[in-house]
This record gives C-alpha cells, sequence and structure tokens, in this order.
C-alpha cells in the first residue's frame, strides 16, 4: 500500500456523474457566485478591518486587502481549473488525491477543517456580540450569563446564542441545498446592499488627514534600511509587522481571513448544474466582486475615523459610520453584519460536511460521514457532527484568537493546489478542462511564493498550532485512513 498513490481521473469523474445515489445538482452560476460572496463578506470585513488598520497596516490596510486578493487570484485561477475538469464534492482534498497521492490529500482534508469547522465556531461567537449590541438599540440585552463562555475575558457560563444558531444552520443544511442557497442568496443581497450604502454616503465625510501618513513609519525598517539592524533581528523583532512595509505584510496574513471561503464554493462542485461553466464564474466571479468591495470599504472606513482608534473596538464599522451623522442607520448597518456572519457560517458549515463526505467515500473516514439522507440527498449525520463540534467550540473556548490559526491553514491549501494543476499538467495534459489557468507553470508559481509570503508574515504561534494539528491529523491517518483506504484496498468497497 502505497501513501502516495492518487487517485485516477476516471474514477474521479465517474463519481460526479448524477444518478439516484449522489448529491443533487442545484445549484446554477448565480447561485455559485451568491454562495462565494456569502462565504468571503462577513467577519473578516466588518471586525478585523478595523483591527489590521490599527495594530499593522494603518490607512494602507487598502494595500493589504490588494496584497491579500493578489494571493487569492492566483489560488482562484487554479481552484477554477480543478473545479471546471473535476466537478467532485470535497475542493482542494479532492484535487490534491488526483494529483499528489493519499497522504497529501488526507493532510489537505485534515487541514480544511481548520477553515471551516473553526472558522464557523470564531463567527459564530462575533455572531452572537453583534446580535447583542442589536437588541440592546432597543434596551434590550442578552445575559452575560449566555452570552460568554467560562474561558473569555468576560466570563460567563456559556455562549447559547452562538450554539443555536449553529443549531439553527446545521438543520437547515440537512433539509437541503437548494433551501440553503436560497436563503444564502437573501443575505448576501441584504449585506452587499449595506456595504454600498455604506462606501457611498461614507465617501462624502472621508477626511483626508485621516490617511496621511497613508503608511505609518515602522522604526525598525528605518534601523534595517540605515544598516542598524539586521534582517533576521527585524523579522524577530517586536517592530515587523507593526506598520510600515512588514505591517501591510501582517495585515494581508490577517485580512486574509476575510477572503476565506471562496475555495467553498468548490465544495459544491458535485452539486452544481453546470460544473465545467459555473464553477470557474462562481470561484473568480465572487472573488472579483469582494475584492473590489473590500478596497473601498477599507479607504472609507480608515478616511471616516483615524486608524489608532480602531485599537480594541470591536465594532469599528459603527465606530467610523458615526462621523458621518447618519447613525439612525446604525441599526442597519448591525442587521448587514448580522447577515453577513450567519451567510459565512452556512457556507462553512456545508463546505466542512462536503469535505468529509468525500473522504469517507474513498474511506479514509468512517462511512458514517458519507452516510446520506434518503429524501433530502445531503450527508445529515455528518452536519449532524459538526453541529456539535463547532458548538462547543463556539459555545465554551474562546476563539477569537484563531483567526491567524485558521487564516495559515488555508494558504497551506492554497499553496498545494496551485502546485497541483502543474503536477496534473504533467500527468493528464489531455483532459478536458472548462477553464484553464494561464501561463502555467508561472502564475501558480506566483500564487506558492504568495501563499508562502503571507504564512511567514503571520505569529510563529500560528506555525505551532498547526503543526501540532498536522501531527494529530498524521496519527490518524496512520492508525485508521490508510488501512481503510478504497484506493489501497480496493477489497473494501
Amino acid at each position: 500500500m502505497s501513501i502516495w498513490k492518487t487517485k485516477p481521473l476516471s474514477v474521479l469523474l465517474n463519481e460526479a456523474s448524477e444518478d439516484e445515489k449522489g448529491l443533487k445538482r442545484t445549484l446554477s452560476a448565480r447561485s455559485l457566485v451568491a454562495l462565494g460572496v456569502g462565504a468571503i463578506i462577513g467577519a473578516g470585513l466588518f471586525s478585523l478591518t478595523g483591527i489590521a488598520a490599527a495594530d499593522n497596516a494603518g490607512p494602507a490596510v487598502t494595500l493589504s486587502f490588494i496584497l491579500a486578493a493578489i494571493g487569492c487570484a492566483f489560488a482562484g485561477l487554479c481552484y477554477a481549473e480543478f473545479a471546471s475538469m473535476i466537478p467532485v464534492a470535497g475542493s482542494a482534498y479532492t484535487y490534491s488525491y488526483a494529483t499528489m497521492g493519499e497522504f497529501v490529500a488526507w493532510i489537505i482534508g485534515w487541514d480544511l477543517v481548520l477553515e471551516y469547522a473553526l472558522g464557523a465556531a470564531t463567527v459564530a461567537v462575533s455572531w452572537s456580540q453583534y446580535v447583542d449590541k442589536f437588541l440592546g438599540n432597543y434596551g434590550l440585552h442578552i445575559p452575560q450569563a449566555i452570552l460568554h463562555g467560562p474561558w473569555d475575558k468576560t466570563p460567563g457560563l456559556i455562549n447559547l446564542p452562538a450554539i443555536l444558531i449553529i443549531f439553527a444552520l446545521s438543520f437547515l443544511l440537512i433539509r437541503g441545498t437548494k433551501e440553503s442557497a436560497l436563503l444564502n442568496n437573501i443575505l448576501v443581497i441584504l449585506k452587499v446592499t449595506v456595504v454600498i450604502v455604506f462606501i457611498g454616503i461614507g465617501w462624502g465625510f472621508i477626511d483626508g488627514a485621516n490617511h496621511t501618513p497613508f503608511i505609518p513609519v515602522n522604526e525598525g525598517e528605518s534601523l534595517l534600511s540605515s544598516g542598524k539592524m539586521t534582517f533576521l533581528n527585524f523579522f524577530s523583532s517586536d517592530y515587523f509587522g507593526h506598520y510600515g512595509w512588514s505591517g501591510i505584510l501582517r495585515g494581508a496574513g490577517v485580512v486574509f481571513f476575510a477572503f476565506i471561503g471562496f475555495d467553498a464554493v468548490s465544495t459544491a462542485a458535485q452539486e452544481a448544474k453546470d460544473p465545467q461553466k459555473g464553477m470557474p464564474i462562481g470561484i473568480l466571479g465572487s472573488l472579483i466582486i469582494c475584492t473590489i468591495l473590500y478596497v473601498l470599504f477599507a479607504f472609507v472606513l480608515t478616511g471616516l475615523e483615524n486608524y489608532l482608534n480602531f485599537k480594541g473596538d470591536a465594532s469599528p464599522v459603527t465606530t467610523a459610520f458615526a462621523k458621518t451623522g447618519y447613525t439612525f442607520l446604525n441599526s442597519a448597518l448591525t442587521i448587514a453584519i448580522i447577515a453577513g456572519y450567519t451567510s459565512v457560517m452556512l457556507v462553512m458549515l456545508m463546505g466542512q460536511s462536503r469535505v468529509f463526505y468525500s473522504m469517507s467515500v474513498d474511506g479514509l473516514l468512517p462511512k458514517f460521514f458519507s452516510t446520506l439522507h434518503t429524501k433530502n440527498r445531503t450527508p445529515y449525520k455528518t452536519n449532524l457532527l459538526f453541529m456539535v463540534f463547532v458548538s462547543v467550540f463556539a459555545g465554551f473556548v474562546p476563539v477569537s484568537d484563531l483567526g491567524h490559526m485558521v487564516s495559515i491553514g488555508t494558504l497551506f491549501a492554497f499553496a498545494l493546489v496551485c502546485i497541483g494543476v502543474i503536477v496534473m499538467r504533467k500527468t493528464n495534459p489531455d483532459a478536458e478542462r472548462g477553464f484553464r489557468v494561464p501561463f502555467v507553470p508561472v502564475f501558480p508559481i506566483v500564487g506558492v511564493i504568495i501563499c508562502l509570503i503571507l504564512m511567514a508574515g503571520l505569529p510563529i504561534v500560528s506555525w505551532e498550532r498547526l503543526a501540532i494539528w498536522m501531527v494529530i491529523g498524521v496519527i490518524i491517518y496512520f492508525l485508521y485512513g490508510k488501512k481503510n483506504s478504497i484506493l489501497n484496498n480496493p477489497d473494501k468497497k
């Protein structure tokens, strides 16, 4: 049994064929774009923009968004080629299985738990805080005991609203992908409308003084350029990542969390009506729309209020919008943020269940994960399991610092997908591709380099947590996955 054995493309395409036992093909190209926008616009835009501006990049957080978007663009091109070529649920996991072998595929599948499950938990915690803030506009508040976990800075007993929203969305996903997509479309229209309103109204109140200096000075960079500090000392010092160009880099790693989700479109490939055309449109279309909105949003946000005033501010959007005088729209903004968080959680929970569904079909996980509902044809047991798993993190564990962990896991997956395109062009040059990445291998290599640069900009603790998580995954693979793999053990099928 070889851990490097790849899954033949013919087998993957056979799995993608429509049959009565498979997932329903109900998603149009428009729904796929909405799915991507729904996953992308959320916690990152409404919360991390202010944090990255105050702690890392200042007004130049707009450049951080552009840098992160460039990295996503190269990865997005690679995802689009794979999704049009292998329209199977599973995203980067499936692509890695076809190009780099079973062990790498397992690593990616395990890595995606960081992105989807822990990402959903992180967003659920923020969601509950904004719900409380919205109710506060009308004199109502959720008791602190059921709004915070026992290990939060403001300790309580349990974050009950976060648990309830995870339960509600999980049951909706069990009902069916079409129903989930309908709700997501409504939420996307709502939050995009309010984001545009924020940009449109806020633009007229921008104070140019708040954008000066656009790139705040980093004293360490000045010492580095004068030869008074070595690059190694600078990289390991407190100067790195706090303003200047290194701050823009660190900021890109932080706001990268805001782009997480466009790859979730690829997890729904097996449920797309016309995946060869729809998947590239869904992936690249949602990425382009969100990048434009992000850059404009960040520019207006830092123009309305001095970036230093966002330090420690959990709701920078409300703080900035107060400068316009249109405070009566604060409730609408809060509703949009709640809608944004809801759609992000919905898509992340869906993406996670589809990845585990694919891994279970391949025998790397128990059959429990690939059992489909007899009527709805959704992996309902996986939905129920992650409903409980994510709820534990959302309700009891302080996950506010897991944003970096989610980002580094996703960047790792993006880098491997870029490598996978190069490999697949060599091993299956004549395979039908609905979309082709231009300038291979240059574009994929650039994508890998940018992902690695963004990973390098993240705190060392993010690397430590990723290493620990991967060690746990490797142990599980050799104890269960390798022994039960259908590819390596055809008789188990």
